[in-house]
């Protein structure tokens, strides 16, 4: 069943989109996984790793500033883990390949390395400190908008900064009002045209 969208953010299809020089974009995890992960095919649909890193290319060719948050560390971290697993062994538990099998470790330990070398040599970071305040925030926010945990404080961090635009295949992302949401997400992509929220810049 596909999701049910309320679309309260701008929503903009980067498959027509030509980012500018003036542009500041704060990249999702799910970005940098499709852009720097080599095994990243094994666990994507076709579209999500050759439009994204084509558009982050694009990104970089007429020099857009790009935002990381130090959070995607641990998400991309685990979601390597997790493809690296299931090229394995589906069948080993987290747990067993984490700690029984340490050439396996290895070459996930690289492969997180060499990713996130790649994330910090083309981006800057955007800084969060989670304190008390911010996760209170984080949890009023929770009540209003339909985000996970780590999406609550990438929200944080992007405030913080001043950032309004993200690139993100999360569709969960086009419900937070104030913000600009640039996918190539269908299904998000054809709520905010149904719902007069789809933005051509």
């Amino acid at each position: 069943m596909a999701a049910n969208y309320t679309v309260k953010a701008e929503v903009v299809d980067i498959r027509s989109d030509s980012p500018k020089k003036d542009d500041i974009f704060l990249v999702d995890t799910n970005v940098w996984y499709w852009y720097t992960y080599t095994n990243a095919s094994i666990s994507s649909r076709p579209y999500q790793i050759t439009e994204y890193p084509s558009y982050v290319a694009q990104t970089i060719s007429v020099d857009s500033l790009l935002l990381y948050c130090g959070l995607s560390l641990a998400e991309l971290a685990h979601n390597i883990e997790q493809t690296q697993r299931q090229i394995f062994d589906p069948d080993i538990k987290p747990k067993e390949y984490r700690h029984n099998f340490p050439a396996e470790r290895a070459k996930v330990v690289a492969e997180v390395e060499t990713a996130w070398k790649q994330v910090t040599s083309i981006a800057a970071c955007t800084e969060i400190l989670i304190n008390e305040a911010k996760t209170n925030i984080a949890l009023t926010r929770f009540q209003t908008q339909c985000l996970d945990g780590y999406d609550l404080l990438i929200l944080e961090a992007m405030d913080k900064a001043g950032v309004k635009q993200i690139i993100t295949d999360d569709g969960d992302y086009v419900t937070v009002p104030g913000i600009r949401v640039l996918t190539a997400n269908f299904g998000a992509i054809s709520a905010a045209r149904s719902q007069g929220k789809l933005l051509v810049r």
